[in-house]
């Protein structure tokens, strides 16, 4: 896997020169988006805030996505992702946030939505919400998870 720490830095470091913040909506990751760019010195002056809603509750009461958009495309979903960026990025004083939403397994796939789907988004202030749909070969939860975080952060470099 690719040097997670050394793409946090360079995210950290751009933003912090940009003078650009980010939030982060994480369901499959559990936080490691957030955890990750805070492992990095600096890190205060970028990462607004992040929220871990892990439930269908949580992305409801936290980022304010609504409830039929769950009950019609369920929290595995693009439109899932998208509402969940935009809501932290409403609820925060980001310029930026990134959301995750997937199946990190090893329960939990069908054949629909198999273990190792992740939906991504990126929600820009002033700017249009990009989509991307992650399809991570089953190696594992923790394979899953991480190349989720290296996904969301190489978007937030990119946005930059």
């Amino acid at each position: 896997m690719a040097d997670l720490a050394g793409m946090a830095q360079s995210l950290v470091l751009d933003m912090t020169r940009a003078g650009k913040m980010v939030a982060t909506a994480e369901s499959c990751t559990g936080g490691l988006i957030a955890a990750t760019i805070t492992e990095i010195p600096g890190s205060s002056a970028v990462l607004d805030r992040g929220f871990v809603t892990y439930s269908n509750e949580a992305k409801e009461e936290m980022i304010g996505v609504s409830v039929a958009t769950l009950q019609a495309h369920g929290a595995v979903s693009r439109e899932t992702a998208v509402e969940m960026a935009e809501g932290a990025l409403a609820r925060s004083k980001s310029d930026y946030a990134v959301s995750v939403t997937g199946i990190a397994g090893p329960d939990g796939g069908t054949v629909e939505k198999p273990v190792g789907l992740v939906h991504m988004a990126l929600a820009r202030r002033n700017g249009a919400t990009e989509h991307t749909e992650l399809r991570f070969d089953d190696l594992g939860r923790a394979y899953i998870r991480e190349a989720t975080v290296k996904k969301a952060l190489e978007a937030l470099i990119k946005a930059l």
